[in-house]
């Protein structure tokens, strides 16, 4: 099953899943959110928003947000709990950007969603239209060396897809996404006209006491996301 029709399939799991996941609400929501640094009065741009947990964050801190995601059933429970507070739609980061003039953002993230993506050059080249100079783009992906120890390593230089078994509160699923070499993650961002500013491989705080110990061990001890920031520099 292909991790669209996963979402798909599950929407309504993951949107509850999201909710109080401490991967999530301990490690990867405030890493980001740190990253993108103050964003009150900014236009933000979130990519993969799913049911908008990280939305309603960013919409709290007093920006101005645009946010999308390609599952319909995950854009509506995003559009529920912002009430109006954010502008969502439904769009497929390999097709949609159309409707954004040039310019007109300030900052994108991009939280766990660039992973699912082989080919990231159409993607990053439409953000560099659409940030002013000087804009951020802050994502988080997954590790390249968790990637890596998900493959079967036999050629580290390439992108390949790769399985990782997770536990959305009690469903068992199998996620399907991309691991790419850190050249294919720099390369890119460098070509698409972006200087990268941050590269953190944080540690989470405030870990829930009643948490996975395995989880634990692992969000404590080992590779398990990369974050960065990159700024979007003026052109030539």
């Amino acid at each position: 099953m292909s991790m669209t029709d996963v979402y798909r399939t599950l929407a309504d799991t993951y949107a509850r899943h999201s909710a109080d996941n401490p991967v999530q609400t301990h490690y990867d929501r405030p890493a980001i959110l740190r990253l993108a640094g103050d964003v009150r009065g900014k236009r933000v741009l979130e990519l993969g928003c799913a049911a908008g947990l990280l939305t309603e964050q960013l919409a709290d801190a007093g920006a101005d947000v645009l946010a999308v995601d390609r599952e319909p059933r995950l854009v509506a429970h995003a559009t529920e709990r912002l009430a109006g507070r954010a502008d969502i739609a439904v769009a497929d980061l390999e097709e949609w950007f159309d409707e954004v003039p040039t310019g007109s953002v300030e900052a994108v993230v991009a939280s766990l969603v660039l992973h699912y993506l082989e080919d990231w050059a159409p993607l990053l080249a439409e953000l560099h239209r659409l940030l002013v100079p000087g804009g951020v783009l802050v994502f988080s992906v997954h590790h390249p060396i968790t990637g890596w120890n998900l493959s079967e390593r036999t050629d580290y230089h390439r992108t390949e897809l790769v399985n990782e078994e997770w536990d959305w509160g009690g469903q068992p699923v199998t996620a399907t996404m991309f691991r790419r070499p850190l050249s294919a993650i720099f390369g890119p961002l460098r070509k698409a006209g972006f200087a990268v500013d941050v590269v953190d491989e944080p540690l989470p705080h405030d870990l829930p006491e009643n948490m996975n110990a395995q989880m634990r061990v692992a969000l404590t001890t080992t590779p398990v996301f990369l974050f960065i920031r990159a700024v979007r520099e003026a052109s030539a």
